[in-house]
């Protein structure tokens, strides 16, 4: 029972990352059509504004420490951060400590900015064009993104700490009444998880309840007719690109501490959370959640070292064989509407 809470929590946590590159990436496709192979770029690019929140604020400048020597007796040259200066050294601290939910704040603004530059510079003149011709650009697109990141960051990956006061594990084995660290998971994943849930809720609660989510709702059922009603509903749709970007942003953010940003991380992501939206079904949000946790909790299954010795390899191939069969069976996906890719 305790290696069955353990994966099933091991399978929220993948799935919470799946979950929300599969919503932006729906989003982006139920608003505009488009097949966007770079979603997976923005997911990285999310992550090193977290690297980049990180770098930023532990720049510092040289000062000359008189109570340290080096071995000749002269006083050492130490690094103080400019935080120092400003805010003091111990609230200092705080703020370094805490850059990656600083980097949240920053993700927003940047992440939307993206996402317009992408809509309007580019993407927006393969509305009208093949499928085959958008998953083309937009995959070149990821790799000239992928490839600006390696020329500024490095190829290494870059270890992004959590806050201090998230390091650890949390026993779930005393909270269900097993053993002491029978069931240990890192406080971090925990909150990537509570997070992702936040996010998905706040997403469908703005397209669920506020006019410009049902006007967009609407262009997604049937755009002729709401533009036929005077809405400019062409700048609402590069909005929801905007906000879909933002989607992949966060995520790539809150995902820096649990795996060390990357360029090729968002390549990494991509090819899974196009297969999580095939199987939630092309078009449908609550399709694409529910299959990403799905899936990611039937990878953390897979993975487990008694089904690898009787199957090696499932692990990495079993959301492609529930792929294949939930396509055979059920062609639209899990939630698909009608008539979507089907032309």
């Amino acid at each position: 029972m305790d290696q069955f809470i353990l994966q099933i929590l091991n399978g929220l946590d993948k799935g919470s990352a799946y979950a929300l590159i599969a919503l932006g990436l729906t989003l982006i496709f139920g608003t505009l059509g488009v097949v966007n192979f770079a979603h997976g770029a923005l997911f990285m690019l999310g992550a090193f504004v977290a690297v980049t929140m990180s770098k930023l604020l532990t720049l510092s400048h040289k000062v000359v420490d008189e109570t340290r020597t080096d071995f000749l007796g002269n006083p050492l040259q130490v690094d103080v951060p400019y935080i120092y200066d400003w805010f003091g050294q111990a609230t200092g601290d705080v703020i370094i400590d805490w850059a990656v939910p600083i980097a949240i704040i920053a993700a927003i603004p940047v992440m939307i900015a993206i996402g317009f530059i992408m809509e309007r510079g580019l993407i927006k003149h393969f509305y009208k064009r093949p499928h085959a011709d958008q998953i083309l650009v937009t995959f070149g697109l990821a790799i000239v993104i992928q490839e600006i990141v390696k020329y500024f960051y490095g190829a290494n990956p870059i270890p992004t700490p959590a806050p201090s006061a998230f390091v650890g594990s949390f026993d779930f084995g005393v909270a269900l009444g097993f053993d002491p660290n029978a069931i240990i998971y890192p406080y971090w994943r925990l909150v990537y998880f509570f997070f992702s849930i936040g996010i998905i809720a706040a997403v469908f609660a703005f397209l669920q309840f506020t006019t410009f989510g049902m006007v967009v709702r609407a262009g997604m059922a049937d755009r002729e007719t709401v533009g036929l009603l005077g809405i400019d509903i062409d700048k609402r749709f590069t909005i929801m690109f905007g906000i879909a970007a933002a989607v992949a942003g966060l995520a790539g953010v809150m995902y820096a501490p649990i795996n060390s940003p990357n360029y090729h991380m968002g390549m990494d992501f991509l090819v899974l959370s196009f297969v999580v939206v095939v199987v939630g079904g092309m078009g449908s949000l609550p399709g694409a959640v529910a299959a990403g946790f799905l899936l990611g909790i039937l990878e953390s299954f897979a993975s487990m070292s008694a089904v690898i010795d009787i199957l090696p390899g499932i692990n990495q191939i079993i959301i492609y064989l529930v792929a294949i069969i939930i396509l055979l069976t059920r062609p639209r996906g899990l939630m698909g509407r009608k008539g979507v890719m089907e032309e």
